[in-house]
């Protein structure tokens, strides 16, 4: 089967943009000061010649996609030098179609290989690659060439994800079970109609932020941008807060969870969530701070809509049975969510909810998000500190999925003048007022970025490859 609309990927471009923090982020056992964004321009053909351009952004976030021993520099090369592979690997690959079925048969097709002599050049000695890194270097090629679909055809691409433009319908990716049958359903069947223009934002509290002000030290940036959790709230009117946590210090955990739901009472926020990023092996550790919470601070308990992946991320080896933490509160993954067949097993494991992300792929999240609410799951969107272009389709699909609340949004926070060019086309993305981020500025083809607006200069190319 085939379609006037199909078209292929003609040629690449791949581009580095470094940011730093102005805070530090502390992510798991590890703190971030800098990241290298990689922004993709693909060019796509279609079935009678007409060619369009689309772009692609991720943040290479090195300690969540690859969390090591390793030095970061060793492990944000390796990710640097996949991305150039990638280049030429899409520039050549020969799939025809729909965006959808373009990025499913190269996540199939190309980018397990493309994985493994990866790794196997780096030495039998040397601590592979792991496939969630492969997704997030890969999401930033995904992502454009769904945006070069909407251009090439001149529509928003979220009005694509349907019969009329593609040509397999879910129950070519998704498996059907006794709950739910995918055989003529097409994303559009899971995705909002009407999706909202604007979102609740949750604001990120890393393990380093500094939540009183006797924690300040003086040597706080003074850029005019908020240090303390308390004038973050005020300033943004914020409603809703993530904390960081350790999950391997319990006391720390609880104590945290514990002064920043007062501060969040006293500054009349709404909703809490506690990410653990896959530090905890026991569900009991969980269990312990949820049951003394709701013991000796139930007001917090009552305020916290959701639990993040407190498990190791390799579902697949680690399978533990977390019903025991679900049965409390809704429990999400995040970054064992690879794809679908992942949380299937999670579901099976007592798993509640799946948080979506954009750096694992436009394609993999829609069918994700497909399998996961036919099968009465809770979504979430979450960030991977997305500024710049990062931001639109991360946004967007959060407005589309239908989330339990809102969207993850902290690239304000740690580095808010990286998208200072983007903000002056979209200031409703790239800050956070009354609470919430506004999408109303997004419009036009494919992810709406009005890239013809934007006064963003770009570096030389780090690869380019045409057919």
């Amino acid at each position: 089967m085939s379609k006037p609309s199909d078209i292929r990927v003609v040629a690449t471009a791949l581009y580095f943009l470094p940011v730093r923090t102005r805070v530090p982020l502390k992510f798991g056992t590890e703190t971030v000061t800098e990241v290298m964004c990689a922004r993709v321009r693909v060019r796509v053909a279609g079935a009678n010649g007409e060619t369009a351009e689309g772009w692609g952004e991720t943040p290479l976030s090195t300690t969540w996609v690859w969390p090591s021993a390793l030095s970061i520099s060793q492990r944000a090369q390796a990710l640097r030098d996949f991305c150039v592979e990638l280049a030429r690997a899409w520039a050549a690959f020969k799939g025809r179609g729909h965006p959808m079925e373009i990025g499913h048969d190269f996540q199939a097709q190309v980018l397990p290989d493309m994985l493994a002599r990866a790794n196997a050049a780096r030495g039998i000695d040397a601590e592979p690659m792991p496939w969630l890194a492969a997704l997030v270097c890969c999401s930033a090629f995904d992502i454009a060439v769904h945006d070069a679909f909407g251009c090439l055809v001149r529509r928003p691409v979220y009005k694509t994800y349907n019969a009329e433009y593609m040509n397999r319908d879910l129950e070519a990716y998704l498996e059907d079970s006794p709950e739910a049958s995918f055989a003529g359903k097409f994303p559009e069947n899971y995705l909002s109609i009407d999706p909202p223009m604007k979102l609740p934002a949750w604001h990120l509290v890393g393990g380093l932020d500094l939540i009183d002000r006797d924690e300040l030290k003086g040597d706080e940036p003074n850029d005019g941008y908020p240090v303390l959790l308390p004038d973050w709230i005020r300033v943004d009117g914020l409603t809703c807060l993530k904390v960081k946590l350790r999950g391997t210090h319990a006391s720390w955990d609880y104590d945290r969870m514990v002064r920043v739901g007062e501060i969040a009472i006293e500054q009349d926020v709404k909703w809490l969530s506690a990410d653990f990023n896959c530090t905890v092996t026991d569900p009991s550790y969980v269990n312990d701070i949820l049951d003394r919470l709701r013991l000796e601070h139930a007001r917090i308990f009552d305020m916290l809509l959701y639990v993040e992946q407190p498990f190791p991320y390799d579902l697949e080896k680690h399978q533990i049975d977390v019903h025991s933490v679900s049965s409390r509160k809704p429990l999400f993954l995040d970054e064992s969510a690879h794809d679908w067949r992942v949380v299937r097993l999670g579901r099976s494991l007592g798993w509640s909810g799946v948080a979506l992300k954009t750096c694992k792929t436009q394609t993999g999240a829609l069918l994700t998000a497909c399998w996961a609410k036919a099968h009465g799951m809770q979504i979430m969107v979450q960030d991977l500190t997305n500024p710049m272009l990062a931001q639109i389709p991360h946004a967007a699909l959060a407005a589309h999925v239908g989330t339990i609340m809102g969207v993850e949004t902290n690239a304000m926070q740690f580095y808010p003048a990286a998208s200072a060019a983007e903000a002056a086309v979209h200031p409703g993305l790239y800050s956070r007022r009354l609470g919430v981020v506004d999408l109303s500025s997004v419009r036009g083809p494919g992810f709406g970025y009005r890239l013809d607006e934007i006064e963003r200069v770009l570096p030389s190319p780090a690869a380019t490859y045409d057919r």
